[in-house]
């Protein structure tokens, strides 16, 4: 078997690294399903975090949102709305966890980069150094809407931004650590002199001056998720990033992207093990592989249901489509000329964009195969995410990709509260342990102990 070249030496001794990502938003969560827990209570997110903590997982992600999912101007309501901010839900949940690392979504684009900043190392003071920031930016003015600033960033820009924000970030981070705090009644000052440094930063994307208010936590400063398939994404996190999310969800392709990053970062002065690379996926666990793609088919057809379908056509026709039937032909009227509605929200620039000669090829591949709306909406979604199987050969697999180093791990996306985080902690970690590739108790306490990344300099 030839081993492929991902930039790192295949390891034999690689463990997977978990995370659970929750996003609260998009069609992928079957909130009404009977049996799905509350989406916003923060009983169900303290015993989502107490189940992966039993799964011995390194982290529970929260997706953020600075604006709620819209549909041609109203809030998109066959999807979850929105959810409390990600920083103050995960510090009620620091409190009431021990080892779980708790990561927060927050933006670039729209963020007072200093508050930003001051809220992460509150984060990661109060959890005892487990927090991590995952890096995103906004493609859409419609978000900046919710904000003095407002505006819009073409794509490259976005991530000069996102540079300069976190470049001020870990500056802000650094400046003072809690050695230097006065550990006796005896030391002339409470703070050592000279203080911290002043964090200064004057580009065209963003000014900003500010004197660090919180010094550093036990693990130096929050764990840096960033995820951007991008050259300017995979440059940023190159730069900055601790995990990088990767959408590969194919192996050559998976290994043409890790070698691709870690040349990035020999570029940078780093090495291959100082970022971790976790792809994103949902993970639907059963007991046959027929009984995996029997809930695989239930998921897609639960996400894609007869109002998500009309709903997923109306951002392209651009008007009310609730009067055809979703089990009916394709509308039979000419969309509204122009680009997709952008309060949609979810799609990238270049999904955008050719909305005609989309609606054409969907009328076409319709005719072709006599598919009705929701047919056809079923057939073009993607569902490459999701990954369907036993627990033993989901285990094999990523036990396979772990130790050829093409990833470090996965960070999963539930489709169901309750249910299938209990299938994660309750049948595939004890799969990944039988392998050898998943640890039997936790031996450290922060996150970035948790990732086996180097140690920050303080």
């Amino acid at each position: 078997m030839t081993i492929p070249d991902t930039g790192a030496p295949y390891d034999d001794d690689a463990h997977v690294h978990l995370g659970v990502f929750y996003p609260g938003i998009g069609p992928q969560t079957v909130w009404e399903d009977p049996k799905a827990a509350d989406q916003v209570s923060a009983d169900t997110f303290l015993h989502v975090a107490h189940t992966l903590e039993r799964g011995l997982f390194d982290a529970f992600f929260l997706g953020d949102g600075q604006r709620v999912r819209e549909n041609r101007g109203a809030v998109l309501s066959t999807d979850i709305a929105g959810r409390p901010d990600a920083i103050t839900q995960l510090s009620a949940l620091a409190g009431a966890t021990s080892r779980i690392g708790l990561v927060a979504t927050q933006n670039t684009t729209y963020s007072l980069p200093i508050d930003l900043a001051r809220r992460l190392a509150s984060l990661d003071i109060l959890s005892d150094g487990r927090a991590g920031w995952n890096i995103v930016t906004t493609d859409n003015a419609w978000t900046g809407e919710n904000f003095r600033v407002g505006g819009w960033l073409e794509h490259e820009r976005r991530y000069e931004r996102a540079t300069d924000v976190v470049e001020v970030a870990k500056e802000y981070w650094s400046a003072w650590s809690q050695s230097d705090v006065a550990t006796s009644s005896d030391a002339p000052n409470w703070l050592s002199a000279p203080g911290p440094a002043v964090v200064e930063r004057d580009s065209d994307l963003l000014k900003a001056r500010a004197i660090p208010t919180v010094p550093s936590s036990r693990q130096g400063c929050p764990v840096l998720f960033q995820a951007g398939d991008s050259a300017g994404g995979r440059d940023l996190a190159a730069r900055h990033a601790d995990v990088v999310f990767s959408a590969n969800h194919e192996f050559d392709a998976a290994v043409a992207y890790a070698r691709d990053l870690r040349t990035r970062l020999a570029a940078y002065g780093r090495s291959p093990d100082s970022l971790r690379i976790l792809p994103g996926v949902t993970v639907i666990i059963g007991d046959t592989e027929k009984d995996a793609q029997e809930k695989a088919t239930w998921l897609r057809e639960s996400a894609y249901n007869p109002q998500r379908s009309i709903a997923f056509l109306e951002h392209y026709w651009g008007q009310d489509l609730s009067a055809y039937d979703p089990d009916g032909p394709l509308p039979d009227i000419e969309p509204v000329d122009g680009e997709l509605d952008p309060s949609r929200g979810t799609l990238s620039i270049a999904d955008r964009t050719g909305k005609l000669d989309q609606i054409a090829r969907w009328r076409a591949l319709a005719a072709e195969k006599n598919l009705s709306i929701r047919q056809l909406v079923l057939e073009v979604v993607p569902s490459s995410r999701y990954q369907a199987g036993t627990a033993s050969s989901i285990a094999d697999q990523w036990a396979y990709w772990v130790r050829h180093r093409v990833v470090d791990g996965f960070n999963v996306n539930p489709y169901h509260l309750l249910d299938s985080v209990n299938d994660l902690v309750d049948k595939l970690v004890p799969a990944l342990q039988e392998r050898g590739v998943y640890r039997t108790e936790y031996t450290a306490s922060t996150l970035r102990e948790h990732l086996n990344l180097p140690s920050v300099d303080r």
